[in-house]
């Protein structure tokens, strides 16, 4: 399973980047899911910094199992987690 979260319409809007980012990763560890993709968009890179910023932190870093930015379209984030 997939999941997708894209951050264009709240760039601007720190608080609520923190609850998007929070329930993504919750949903997909309720669900199971293997992957979830991040659109921070391209822009001035301050919003993709943010994002992995918040991935970095030590109880989130512990839910999933890598990171992979995407080599053809850097506004893009994939986030994998491993299942037992």
């Amino acid at each position: 399973m997939k999941l997708k979260l894209d951050l264009h319409d709240i760039y601007n809007r720190g608080a609520e980047i923190d609850r998007a980012l929070h329930g993504i990763i919750q949903e997909a560890v309720r669900k199971k899911a293997t992957e979830v993709e991040i659109i921070p968009g391209k822009g001035s890179g301050q919003l993709k910094k943010k994002v992995l910023r918040f991935l970095d932190q030590k109880e989130i870093k512990a839910l999933y199992h890598r990171i992979d930015k995407d080599a053809k379209n850097h506004g893009r984030l994939f986030v994998y987690f491993r299942w037992k």
